[in-house]
């Protein structure tokens, strides 16, 4: 008599076990019978061989009505539980008739996760063991003390590895599960971070975008600034020249006017190459900015008409260029305004080096006017002292505007003193 094959608990490619569903039993069964009937003339009267006859007749219909029908059922349905209880008790009353029969009764431990509900499983796993255990200690019931002793040893051992076995498959397919919604989880957040990529693409082509516009605006109000304190401030000053050249009734004063005038022109014109370019203020280029504004105050006080002082206080040092053409920028404009809008007698520049920061002033004794009111409307739009303003902030710095109508007015920059190199 050999014993009977042991528990498969450890879950099974799906292929195989969509296959074994249909076909495991009817392999088992036919195992089962042959085993049966070599050993029928000694394990088998007459009248059990009829009966067991009976019995895997009904076995195999059974089998076949669960091979069509079984696939298309949910795992645990009612009706996988009533074939699997129908199975077990003709298993059962198999291997009572003859231990072979017991092959066929080891279907309970392959399908029973998949037929009964998991409150379920185990008992279906033990009952399955009783079969198994009968089966090894020499058939079903036990013949004599020994066989009870070996029946029962047997039992402990079958119930004891088919709870482990299937602790340990429950274990695998816990884990299975996890990472299954691990796999999941992970799918999901690829797709969300593949979606916010997409997403950060067209931001940052919209960035582009955008910084290209303000680039170019920025770019415009440079150039816009940088005509304004070159050519506009020119010109004035040539037409001013002219016009004092054609109202002059002596030559060598218009002359010198002429002269003047040319000597703007070509000042302005380098000055506008300068400016496209996005160079330093040519007065720069071979003097620092002490002696670049003494020059300016100089020229301006000429072509203006008005007496003009510089002043430098503190320890001069060289500064970074952005800075010189700041406060050279701003204390040119500062000069046009008082030369357009002033009629001043007198105009007072100064420079400070004071530590850590820079201050330039203009001061004039000219007619003033209220900070406070809105400024005039102008047709053509201007860069005054809003300009001089936004020049002093791009480098952190500011500018201050003190004036009263009749008192005259005092312009105040102040920057941070960021040396050269």
């Amino acid at each position: 008599m050999s014993p009977a094959p042991g528990p498969l608990l450890s879950p099974a490619p799906r292929p195989w076990d969509r296959a074994f569903r249909r076909w495991g039993g009817y392999v088992l069964l036919g195992i089962g019978v042959l085993t049966s009937a070599a050993s029928a003339d000694r394990l088998l009267p007459g009248h059990e061989a009829y009966v067991a006859g009976a019995l895997v007749t009904a076995a195999l219909a059974l089998q076949v009505w669960w091979s069509r029908a079984g696939h298309r059922l949910p795992p645990q349905a009612p009706t996988g539980q009533l074939y699997y209880l129908v199975r077990y008790v003709l298993a059962f009353v198999l291997t009572w008739l003859n231990p072979f029969f017991a092959i066929y009764a080891v279907l309970g431990y392959f399908d029973a996760s998949q037929l009964l509900p998991r409150r379920f499983l185990r008992a279906g796993w033990l009952a399955t063991a009783v079969i198994m255990a009968g089966s090894q200690s020499g058939g079903l019931p036990p013949a004599s003390t020994v066989h009870w002793v070996a029946f029962a040893a047997l039992y402990i051992v079958n119930a004891t590895l088919v709870l482990v076995f299937g602790r340990i498959a429950a274990q695998e397919a816990e884990h299975a599960a996890v990472k299954a919604a691990t796999i999941t989880e992970l799918e999901r957040a690829n797709a969300r971070l593949a979606l916010a990529l997409e997403e950060n693409a067209g931001l940052h082509a919209q960035l582009l975008v955008q910084a290209r516009e303000a680039g170019i605006a920025d770019e415009r109000r440079r150039l816009a600034a940088e005509i304004h304190d070159t050519l506009a401030q020119g010109l004035a000053g040539i037409i001013t020249q002219l016009e004092a050249a054609t109202e002059s009734s002596d030559p060598v004063a218009a002359r010198a006017h002429a002269r003047r005038a040319a000597a703007l022109a070509r000042d302005s014109l380098g000055e506008a190459r300068r400016s496209v370019h996005d160079l330093s203020p040519g007065a720069l280029e071979h003097a620092a900015l002490p002696e670049a504004l003494r020059t300016t105050v100089e020229e301006w006080s000429a072509v203006a008409g008005v007496r003009a002082e510089f002043t430098v206080t503190g320890t001069a040092e060289p500064l970074h260029d952005e800075v010189e053409a700041t406060l050279l920028r701003i204390a040119q404009e500062g000069l046009s305004n008082t030369r357009r809008h002033a009629a001043a007698s007198r105009v007072g520049v100064t420079l400070s080096y004071m530590g850590d920061e820079v201050t330039l002033d203009v001061r004039d004794d000219g007619r003033g006017f209220d900070p406070e009111a809105p400024p005039p409307r102008r047709r053509t739009g201007g860069f005054g002292l809003g300009g001089m303003r936004a020049r002093a902030e791009r480098i952190a710095g500011t500018v201050d505007i003190e004036s009263e109508p009749g008192r005259g007015t005092a312009v105040s920059a102040r920057v941070p003193l960021v040396r050269h190199g």
